[in-house]
């Protein structure tokens, strides 16, 4: 056995290793140690001494005398059996607690929750570990209720009510006294918030603080999705009265201190829809082959004062949300569609980077300055995409499925004045910005940029908010076009101040980072399309990697396996975020880049411009602290506002569904669960499941790492991807969920 220092040559027993291991990790406390340091440093050198040292190590863990920070890595447990953190409750049961000190969940079955709720502040006590079981704990005590609340359809009886809430977080209905329901009547959609749960109670005691209409109403339903995520619905009235009174004038002092674009060739382009225009595009030739291209965004800045009323309510919106019938802005109305918006004819102050490019799409100078444009037109995108169609400047992919928007050719009833004029001129300002987009594309992608493009569901709603159709939403060169230089300008801004001699300590920006594939859920998708005898190569440089899954995403277009393979791929790509720690943008394949040209309905590109205008005038480096704090919130909120988008977009399709049951509809199996098949509707790209107690033909085994079900008697098999024909069984609105049959 090994023959360490303190052991003199004797074979050791257990203990004694027991012994030695923990005086090392004492005399390495705060250090990583890996288990080669420790085999070295206590002379565990032959095959015996490894393995019992190795079952030492795994006791350590079990007591959690130790923590393994990555593969066998390890560092001393620092924690006590006492600790405080924050509460998280599951549906399940299986409630966790998130100590302060970011270390691992711990489990906190319900029977020792203490009636915490979800994203209380709490104080446990950790448990006895059981040998082959997972860590647990004991609340003792709350220390800090949430500020949650709950939405859900009330349920009034002669002496009591109910909260009926789909919320996953609690498995109980809230009772509520009827002293309490503040004029709420059965059927209503309401929010409640807990205001006691007694120990020996099944049920938490609430109240009614809003009474958001009846069940089943629009209006009602949209401000409970919006309330089940925590977003507003109305806007405070102190910030639209200070919007209310905001000097819209230009000054001759303002346009004095700004670069004049007024007489630029100038437009915006945007959804159809849209009243919040805060890009536009100016275009001059400069020389045959050389064109000045001015990205003009929106100064939201002059007008929304750091620290002010208006400002405060956007911190806490961070972002302007989109449900499937409306824009809840992160600014006051006033101020996101008329003195902000970059509307037709009338004078507007912007923050606008200056490009001078050739006809490569290559910038040979640019500058940021604060400006005064006046746009020419306001495009909707079906035009401009309608104008590249008609004249062949469209992509190949776009020609083969021409949009089907009915668009009047504005570019080919101008009069001969009017083809002399800016109107007249837009047609070849638009086709070569078109070109120089997929030139400035191109490059993207050579340089590793991953080609994650997913159709997007839309409905046509009638005046009551009723779904009448669906369509599917695809992103064409007119959106292409936006999106090239609204990236140029992003990244080049990104890179001005984060890019800075070597030594030299860049100065405070929020960033927009996306990081590396998680490598494991890469392995995992190359594993997975093998399965279809698709070779996917996990290994290589960080352009060769997203190469591979470019060629990947590519091949499968098309095929039956193509949304299949997309949804795993996408599983594999981590979350873009703000941070001001710079790592770069994974998915752009950028090493600088930050959000700039949105500041009307994204809080980051505010601040983006903020910091740019205080060290053009030679500030110093804001505070990292504030600002982290900042991104941190904002990355926080676009989740949330992604969720409640989500959530508004199923009830639509399953009021959509509603009127259509009984009937047979072609899919394709969109999703395997333990719990059933979700199938995604070819024809309105409305997605259901078919749960499994419904397939009651066999008994079928969910295989998750073959993303299938397999029935054990007859072998019949369901897979991700499959076509199949359903029919519509159930929909049930109050909890946003379709059910589906499969046609027999």
């Amino acid at each position: 056995m090994g023959k360490g220092k303190k052991g003199g040559g004797k074979r050791l027993n257990k203990s004694q290793v027991t012994e030695q291991v923990m005086a090392l990790f004492q005399d390495h406390a705060g250090e990583l140690v890996d288990i080669k340091t420790i085999f070295r440093e206590l002379h565990f050198n032959t095959h015996p001494a490894k393995l019992l040292c190795m079952d030492v190590i795994d006791d350590l863990l079990m007591d959690d005398y130790i923590v393994e920070q990555a593969q066998m890595r390890y560092t001393l447990a620092t924690k006590t059996t006492v600790m405080e953190g924050l509460f998280q409750r599951k549906h399940n049961g299986k409630n966790t607690f998130l100590p302060d000190d970011g270390g691992e969940p711990v489990l906190v079955a319900e029977r020792n929750a203490l009636h915490a709720m979800d994203g209380d502040r709490v104080r446990v006590q950790m448990m006895a570990r059981r040998r082959g079981h997972v860590r647990e704990a004991q609340v003792t005590a709350i220390l800090k209720r949430a500020d949650k609340t709950f939405v859900g359809k009330l349920s009034v009886s002669r002496d009591f009510a109910f909260l009926l809430t789909e919320d996953r977080t609690l498995s109980n209905d809230i009772f509520i006294p009827k002293t309490q329901l503040k004029g709420a009547k059965s059927g209503d959609k309401v929010i409640v918030k807990i205001i006691e749960w007694p120990e020996n109670s099944k049920n938490p005691i609430g109240k009614v603080v809003e009474v958001l209409g009846k069940a089943g109403d629009n209006e009602t339903e949209m401000h409970a999705i919006l309330a089940e995520f925590g977003l507003p619905y109305t806007y405070p009235k102190a910030a639209e009265e200070a919007a209310a009174h905001i000097d819209a004038t230009i000054t001759p002092q303002d346009i004095a201190e700004r670069e004049d674009f007024r007489d630029r060739l100038t437009f915006t382009i945007d959804p159809r829809d849209a009243k919040d225009f805060d890009d536009a595009l100016s275009f001059r030739i400069i020389s045959p082959a050389l064109y000045e291209i001015g990205v003009h965004i929106a100064d939201v800045s002059h007008y929304v004062i750091e620290g002010s009323v208006i400002d405060k309510e956007a911190v806490k919106r961070a972002t302007s949300v989109y449900l499937v019938d409306r824009t809840i802005p992160m600014l006051p109305e006033r101020l996101c569609n008329e003195i902000c918006s970059l509307r037709p004819d009338e004078d507007k102050l912007c923050y606008s980077v200056i490009f001078t490019m050739n006809e490569r799409a290559e910038v040979k100078k640019w500058r940021l300055v604060h400006s005064i444009i006046r746009s020419d037109r306001r495009f909707a995108y079906e035009e401009v995409q309608a104008l590249f169609e008609a004249r062949g400047e469209a992509s190949p992919e776009d020609l083969q499925n021409p949009t089907t928007e009915k668009v009047e050719p504005w570019f080919d009833n101008l009069s001969v004045e009017e083809k002399a004029s800016p109107l007249g001129e837009l047609e070849g300002a638009l086709i070569t910005l078109n070109r120089l987009a997929k030139l400035l594309r191109a490059k993207r992608f050579a340089a590793g940029a991953v080609d994650f493009e997913r159709p997007e569901v839309r409905f046509e709603i009638d005046d009551q908010g009723k779904p009448l159709s669906t369509y599917v939403k695809v992103a064409k060169d007119a959106n292409k076009l936006i999106e090239e230089f609204m990236l140029l300008a992003n990244r080049t801004v990104a890179e001005s101040v984060g890019r800075v001699p070597k030594g030299k300590k860049a100065k405070v920006l929020p960033y927009r980072i996306h990081e590396q594939p998680d490598p494991d859920k890469l392995l995992n998708l190359s594993q997975f399309v093998a399965k279809f005898g698709r070779k996917f190569k996990t290994t290589g440089t960080k352009q060769e990697v997203s190469r591979n899954i470019n060629k990947l995403l590519h091949s499968v277009q098309g095929q039956k396996e193509q949304n299949l393979v997309e949804m795993v791929a996408l599983k594999a790509m981590m979350k873009a975020k703000y941070s001001t720690v710079n790592i770069g943008h994974y998915g752009l394949a950028f090493d600088f880049y930050t959000h700039f040209t949105s500041p009307i309905r994204r809080y980051p590109d505010l601040m983006v411009h903020r910091l740019l205008t205080r060290y053009a005038e030679g500030g110093r480096s804001a505070s990292q602290e504030k600002y982290e704090a900042l991104c941190e919130q904002s990355s926080d909120m676009e989740q949330t506002a992604a969720l409640a988008e989500r959530a508004s977009i199923k009830y639509k399709q399953v009021e959509f569904m509603s009127d259509k049951l009984g009937q047979e509809f072609d899919g394709v199996i969109s999703g395997i669960t333990e719990f059933g098949i979700y199938v995604e509707i070819n024809e309105n790209k409305c997605e259901g499941m078919v749960p499994l107690r419904d397939l009651d033909d066999d008994y079928y085994d969910f295989d998750e790492r073959n993303y299938q079900l397999l029935g054990r008697r007859r072998h019949r098999r369901y897979t991700l991807g499959d076509p199949i024909r359903i029919r519509v069984a159930r929909a049930n609105l109050d909890k946003k969920q379709l059910d589906f049959a499969i046609a027999e």
